[in-house]
């Protein structure tokens, strides 16, 4: 993984924002051009972070397009990842389930189910997201973006406190992608299978499409007394986005604590291993 260190005494992470975040340019490569002629618009608002506006549009589209509109599952789709970005995770499990009942031969059948795995995830219900997480396998054992789901089934797993199940698939996910494991998953998440003593927890402030915001965002935290630095990631369609952290502690409560001093200072935070 390529990473911009700045100063790594205390990292800090939202890893399913990451998620959200692949999810949101698989939206944006397989969008066509059903519609197209409001597609500049859509792509706008969801790139600027204009979540409220996109969903706006989308709603604006989907009351006026025909019942037997073409391709009327992507504007579904991209409803559901719109509302999982603005952290509506209930709307965005009722669209993503409409489109399984209604389009049951929709192409997106694969991505519309790690969405619904997400939203799930982002509720805390760890053993519904890993129900949808395995039955992309199942259903498709070759899906394009199977590391993917091996690393969030892994995530969903150590959620639910079973680090043996976690560290299975993050082994899974090194032996069979072992060119795209290390941009893909951070080295200490696969400590998971290597330390018998527990693993670290970071708390993630920003994540950036432009990496000069991340440096600003980084700085600023440095400034303040923080150890920060900045972590590549990349995303479907071969961009990348920049993750600013703070925090490598192996305690939770050291990490809560983190977390409360950061939140008190307007800072948006999330612990995760």
């Amino acid at each position: 993984m390529n990473r911009n260190v700045i100063s790594p005494k205390f990292r800090k992470t939202k890893l399913l924002k990451f998620f959200i975040l692949i999810l949101s340019y698989c939206f944006l490569g397989i969008f066509t051009d059903a519609f197209a002629f409001n597609l500049n618009n859509l792509k706008s608002h969801f790139l600027q972070g204009d979540y409220g506006l996109a969903i706006t549009e989308g709603e604006r589209l989907l009351a006026s397009a025909p019942a037997q509109a073409t391709d009327l599952d992507l504007l579904y789709y991209f409803l559901g990842i719109s509302y999982l970005k603005s952290e509506n995770y209930l709307r965005a499990s009722d669209i993503f389930e409409i489109i399984l009942e209604e389009f049951p031969d929709s192409r997106l059948k694969e991505e519309v189910r790690l969405g619904l795995g997400d939203s799930y995830f982002l509720r805390q219900k760890f053993a519904n997201a890993r129900t949808h997480y395995q039955e992309i396998l199942t259903e498709n054992p070759n899906f394009k973006y199977k590391a993917l789901v091996y690393h969030r089934l892994s995530q969903a797993a150590f959620k639910e406190g079973n680090v043996r199940i976690a560290a299975e698939y993050l082994d899974k996910l090194k032996r069979e992608f072992p060119q795209g494991y290390e941009s893909l998953v951070k080295e200490d998440v696969y400590s998971l299978s290597k330390d018998k003593n527990g693993v670290y927890y970071s708390v993630q402030v920003g994540s950036f499409i432009k990496d000069v915001n991340a440096r600003k965002l980084a700085q600023k935290l440095m400034s303040e007394g923080y150890s920060a630095y900045i972590e590549e990631a990349p995303v479907a369609g071969g961009t990348k986005t920049y993750r600013v952290k703070v925090g490598k502690v192996s305690g939770l409560n050291e990490a809560q604590q983190l977390v409360r001093e950061l939140a008190r200072k307007g800072y948006p935070t999330k612990i995760c291993p």
